[in-house]
């Protein structure tokens, strides 16, 4: 009844950081510019541009999971007070597992996509969901980032 109340931030307040260029907006344009609310930290985008500021279109908030899962990079797990960190990026993307066998399931799972996904390179008409290694890599990464 009494107190202040927390506003969500104007479009055009609303800011992300990228490696390369720091701090970039949601062009105007986009879908997404009157977003006002992400559930993750975390947007892919297709396209930047450079106006009067420095703007990305075409985007989309990803969640943890999928980011690690399918994200570029090598993914490394460390030991930080006490908390169990997986980073990607050489540590630009970073956060907190909720365990340490989240981590090391989670390492595992993305070690054995990108062996998968090699495979299937060297053999193109491999149905991945008709192996059973394949089935089961796939089957774990759809139950993790459905119940996430």
């Amino acid at each position: 009844s009494t107190g202040a109340v927390k506003m969500q931030p104007k479009a055009e307040e609303l800011k992300f950081i990228t490696k390369n260029d720091g701090c970039v907006h949601i062009h105007p344009s986009s879908v997404n510019y009157q977003t006002r609310h992400f559930e993750s930290p975390y947007l892919v985008y297709h396209e930047k541009i450079k106006t009067s500021r420095v703007f990305i279109r075409d985007c989309s908030m990803v969640s943890v999971y999928p980011l690690v899962l399918l994200g570029g990079g090598q993914v490394h797990m460390q030991l930080l007070r006490g908390h169990f960190v997986i980073s990607l990026d050489d540590g630009w993307i970073s956060f907190v597992a909720a365990s340490h066998r989240v981590a090391e399931l989670v390492k595992e799972l993305r070690c054995e996509l990108d062996q998968l996904l090699q495979d299937k390179i060297r053999n193109p008409s491999m149905d991945l969901c008709m192996c059973p290694r394949g089935s089961r890599i796939i089957g774990m990464i759809v139950k993790l980032v459905t119940t996430q």
